[in-house]
């Protein structure tokens, strides 16, 4: 690495140890919002309440150079309370465009399922297209955007389950768990340290400016990737499509495979992991870190998976198993 991208790279692990210190027992997650960040997609997060996700995105939004709005979706939400509407000015009788939430760096869509499918769709187009049109005008969204929503698995009733053809534009879906006793003791003190404004308690890192984020999405892209690999990982893919040439009852249990995203998605953040535990070339041990993150939501059950019981995990990591490792 050159001297910019060892400062870049510092810079993103400061970052990382101070969001660390502050997201106890969540690391899987906190790694999860940094690759979603630098490969420049979205995050989707499943979780009981409580367990930090919406203070995550605050804690990334005091690291870096961004705005930062939540949105918390109810089933009255119109698409306009995301976008932003015309508004009516009495002093020059003119139509003015009012941004909505949407117009911010760091977007948290917390309890996703609540909302319509047209409160959905309207976030969802946003997320894919960067843009958002209103009446006959389009309006850019900024160049650092990026979506954190969140489902709670607890509550169904009053719910609207996103389609698999837009869970398909969520770069990762990550399930969270409660922390362990140690984890949730060390909890405790950072809440009575917080609550006394402890002087112990660590100060923010320096703000990282957006042009260093933007920086290291393109150093992400030089990390190298063997063919080799690059095989192994469209291989992981194909098994999702033609389950039969790898197990039969795989055959049984999917009914649609991923899609070309689900290739490109692993190819961007295995080369990110990589990037972040400090190395120029991806391992086949980054790609299937990754790999139930990125393929859980593109695959479709049978009838046979759900009445047996399979769950999504368990065809992946049955794929993970069966795609012979170059």
């Amino acid at each position: 690495m050159n001297d910019t991208a060892t400062g870049t790279a510092d810079a993103i692990g400061r970052l990382r140890g101070y969001i660390q210190s502050r997201i106890i027992g969540q690391d899987k997650l906190v790694d999860s919002l940094l690759i979603a960040l630098l490969a420049d997609g979205h995050l989707l997060v499943e979780g009981a309440p409580g367990l930090a996700k919406t203070r995550l995105v605050k804690v990334l939004a005091q690291g870096i150079e961004a705005s930062f709005h939540r949105i918390q979706f109810t089933p009255d939400l119109l698409p306009a309370d995301l976008t932003g509407t015309e508004v009516f000015q009495p002093h020059d009788g003119q139509f003015r465009f009012q941004q909505g939430p949407l117009f911010q760096n760091l977007v948290l869509a917390d309890e996703i399922n609540r909302a319509p499918a047209k409160v959905q769709s309207a976030l969802l187009e946003a997320m894919a297209e960067r843009q958002i049109t209103v009446g006959r005008t389009t309006h850019a969204l900024p160049e650092l955007f990026m979506v954190m929503a969140t489902q709670n698995p607890l509550e169904q009733e009053g719910t609207y389950p996103l389609p698999e053809a837009q869970l398909d534009r969520f770069l990762l879906y990550v399930r969270i768990e409660h922390p362990h006793v140690e984890e949730e003791a060390r909890i405790l003190a950072l809440a009575r340290s917080e609550a006394m404004m402890d002087a112990n308690t660590p100060p923010p890192p320096p703000v990282i400016p957006q042009r260093d984020i933007l920086a290291a999405r393109r150093a992400v892209l030089n990390v190298h990737l063997a063919p080799a690999l690059e095989t192994y990982l469209l291989q992981l893919v194909q098994a999702t499509r033609h389950p039969g040439a790898y197990h039969a009852a795989l055959q049984r249990w999917l009914r649609h495979g991923a899609s070309p995203r689900a290739s490109i998605a692993l190819d961007r953040c295995s080369r990110v992991l990589a990037w972040l535990r400090g190395r120029d070339y991806v391992t086949p041990e980054d790609i299937q870190a990754v790999a139930p993150d990125i393929l859980r939501h593109r695959i479709l059950l049978s009838y046979e998976a759900e009445a047996e019981q399979v769950s999504r995990d368990h065809i992946v990591n049955e794929i993970l198993a069966r795609v012979g490792v170059p």
